[in-house]
């Protein structure tokens, strides 16, 4: 479990006095995090973790470098590690466990049993039984490079917790997340865990974090997810995000932020995501997220809490910079980020929008040096979908909730209020109506009873004939963001309206060099993917004709 590559040594009282204080083993959850912890610090990459929770115990195998029995002896002293020497390493911290409290305490509260062989020098190994902390037998047996750990009556003397554990009862739930939220910081590695000596949970290794996730969540796949890693000055990022189109969450309970290999809780990164999300997914859901920040040691301070699940990370503020930089680019309507998708699961989420007439200004597009997606415009289907062809098949763009996202981040970029040539008059305008519209910057003076002048408005308002009627819609709004989504929703193309090609290259242009393209402001799909591959598997082109009749 333990590493060898340095040996076990006893912290000096200096050292051990700066670590964070508290008892790291307060739960079943706990025992397999320290484990398996120290697995991975050893080099594993293959662990088997097997569950008897009603009997109060658990072992731990793993493939790693193994143990001396020197470094056997030492393993469960209070302060033991091989990670750390003197207080100046607490900041360069690389590895998962280092404290060296784990085995000492796992030892006071369980009967222990380890047996390990050191890979580089052993041809056999030792096996070590602990009971109330002292060993009480050690000797040479055979055994694969490696460890096995085996924790039996846990927390023997301490009925308390005991009963505290069992009252609560999530032990089999925060087991689960545990393994998964390990799997997906070291996805190379084969995860299986056992329960009662059946298989009940198994994960096989990967490359990408992003192939871990499906394992994780079932309805979840490979293609409803993008995954890009970028590098900075003080390390690297792998970002994998589920594409807002396909899947969203109920709560943000899958915003997951990782740091040099261990997820933890980082609230600032957290609001980062959801902040900067918050316009692609429909109101109240929350984006399917796996933030990996690999970053200088010296940038973070892992001795916040006992269980290392809080840091304080210097220079919060260019992370959150990064991230947003990165959120902008993983969205992109590339050749590279677009993904196969089924189409009967498509079908089903288009919607129709009817909104009211305007002027829409498609016919000229500026220039970008944006690389687009190669769409050409085909044909119209029922005045609402717009039929584009690419190298790879066609999508079906719905116009309205396009042309909503476009004008929306236009607005977002200039918005401006300008004075109107005649006033407009609204009756019956609550407090809190004419207070939403002085927020927006908009002056409001009283005309009278129950009556009110307008002098300004939305430079994208004042020559609709509905300016009064959209107005009073802004009425309602709460804050600019709101207000912008309702001008652009609507001002944008009403289904219905016939476009020309000219009109319809210019949208897809259009839409395609906006910031988030996948969905519209409410969260709503905008276009449907037919690719090649996918029509081949439903036309059955891969079929040889003749063995398909039998010939």
């Amino acid at each position: 479990m333990l590493s060898s590559t340095n040996k076990i040594k006893i912290l000096p009282s200096e050292v051990s006095a700066l670590l964070a204080a508290g008892q790291v083993i307060d739960s079943f959850t706990a025992v397999v995090r320290e484990l398996v912890e120290n697995s991975l610090d050893a080099g594993a990459n293959r662990l088997v973790i097997s569950l008897w929770p009603d009997l109060w115990r658990l072992q731990v195998v793993d493939n790693g470098c193994g143990m001396s029995q020197e470094d056997l002896r030492l393993a469960c002293s209070p302060h033991s590690t091989s990670k750390i020497r003197q207080s100046e390493d607490l900041r360069q911290i690389n590895s998962l466990g280092f404290r060296g409290e784990a085995l000492y305490s796992l030892a006071q509260l369980a009967d222990l049993e380890i047996c390990s062989r050191y890979q580089q020098k052993d041809s056999l190994g030792w096996c070590l039984v602990y009971r109330d902390g002292k060993i009480v037998s050690q000797e040479n047996i055979a055994i694969a490079p490696g460890t096995i750990i085996n924790v039996s009556n846990l927390f023997k003397n301490w009925k308390v917790r005991r009963e505290a554990i069992e009252k609560s009862k999530p032990k089999l739930k925060e087991i689960q997340k545990l393994i998964g939220e390990m799997a997906l910081t070291h996805p190379q590695i084969n995860w299986q865990v056992k329960l009662y000596d059946q298989l009940w949970l198994k994960i096989s290794p990967s490359n990408q974090a992003k192939e871990i996730i499906p394992q994780i969540l079932k309805p979840i796949t490979v293609n409803d997810l993008v995954q890009k890693e970028w590098e900075f000055d003080s390390g690297k990022m792998t970002l994998v995000m589920g594409l807002p189109d396909r899947c969203h969450r109920q709560r943000p309970d899958w915003i997951k932020i990782a740091i040099n290999g261990r997820v933890v809780k980082c609230p600032e990164l957290e609001q980062t995501i959801v902040t900067n999300t918050v316009r692609m997914f429909p109101r109240d859901r929350y984006p399917l997220c796996f933030l990996h920040l690999q970053i200088n040691p010296e940038q973070i301070d892992w001795n916040r809490h006992p269980a290392k699940s809080e840091v304080y990370l210097e220079n919060i503020c260019y992370y959150q910079e990064q991230i947003k930089n990165a959120l902008t680019e993983i969205f992109k309507l590339n050749p590279e980020n677009i993904e196969p998708q089924v189409p009967n699961q498509r079908v089903k989420r288009l919607l129709k929008v009817a909104e009211p007439q305007g002027g829409y200004h498609l016919d000229q597009v500026p220039q970008s040096e944006i690389t687009l997606l190669q769409l050409k415009a085909l044909t119209q289907i029922h005045r609402t979908y717009i039929v584009a062809e690419h190298s790879n098949g066609f999508w079906l763009v719905e116009q309205h909730i396009a042309h909503e996202r476009v004008i929306y981040e236009q607005l977002q970029q200039d918005w401006s209020l300008v004075p109107l040539d005649k006033p407009i008059m609204i009756n019956s305008l609550s407090d809190q109506a004419r207070e939403n519209l002085e927020n927006l910057g908009i002056i409001v003076e009283n005309f009278g009873e129950q009556t009110w002048l307008i002098r300004n408005a939305p430079a994208s308002l004042v020559n609709r004939e509905d300016c009064a009627q959209a107005l009073a819609e802004l009425s309602h709004s709460g804050d600019l963001d709101s207000a912008q989504v309702a001008i652009a929703c609507r001002s944008a193309i009403r289904n219905g309206t016939e476009l020309s090609l000219t009109q319809m290259q210019n949208l897809l242009n259009q839409w395609q060099k906006t910031r988030n393209p996948r969905t519209c402001p409410h969260g709503r799909p905008i276009y449907l993917s037919l690719e090649e591959s996918s029509l081949a598997r439903f036309f059955r082109r891969h079929w040889v004709i003749g063995k398909s009749h039998g010939i």
